[in-house]
C-alpha cells in the first residue's frame, strides 16, 4: 500500500492593497482570467472575529475583496485587497504567462503593457519565438513567451 502524501501546490497570492476589483476586471479583460470564487470583507465574520494583533481587518473595508480565485489559463493566481495600507509592492518575481503563439503573445503582451511599462520588448531570442517583459499598471511583473 502506498501511502505517500499528497504533492502541495504552489499558488501565487497578490495582494492589490484596496485596488484588486479594479486588478480582476483587468485581468479579466488583458487575460481572459475567470473569477472562480470572490468573497468581500462584508461577507465574512467580521473584524470581532478576527485574532487579535495588527490590522488584521482594513478600515472601511466592506466592499474591499477579501479572497478572490482566479483562473487564467491552467493557472490559478489568487488576489486581494489586502490590508489597504499604501501602494502595492510586487518585488522579486514575475509572473510567466506561456503562449503556443506569436499571435497570442502579441495580445497578450500589448493588453498588459496598455498602463504599463515594458522592461523589454517582445522580440525573438535563442529559447523562444517571442519573449518580452512588462510591469502591468498594478506593479505585477510579467514575463510573456511562447512554448516552441
Amino acid at each position: 500500500m502506498n501511502s505517500s502524501p499528497a504533492l502541495p501546490a504552489i499558488q501565487p497570492y497578490l495582494f492589490f492593497e484596496g485596488r484588486c476589483a479594479e486588478a480582476i476586471e483587468f485581468y479579466r479583460t488583458a487575460l481572459h482570467a475567470e473569477v472562480v470564487t470572490l468573497m468581500r470583507f462584508r461577507d465574512g465574520p467580521g473584524p470581532a472575529q478576527y485574532p487579535p494583533g495588527p490590522a488584521q481587518y482594513p478600515p472601511g473595508p466592506e466592499d474591499k475583496i477579501m479572497y478572490a480565485n482566479l483562473r487564467i489559463g491552467r493557472a490559478t493566481v489568487l488576489v486581494a485587497d489586502g490590508r489597504c495600507e499604501g501602494p502595492a509592492r510586487f518585488q522579486g518575481f514575475a509572473l510567466s504567462l506561456t503562449v503556443s503563439s506569436v499571435t497570442e503573445a502579441d495580445q497578450f503582451f500589448a493588453a498588459l503593457a496598455d498602463g504599463g511599462q515594458i522592461q523589454m520588448p517582445l522580440t525573438q531570442t535563442f529559447f523562444s519565438p517571442r519573449f518580452g517583459m512588462v510591469v502591468d499598471r498594478f506593479g505585477v511583473s510579467w514575463m510573456v513567451y511562447v512554448v516552441a
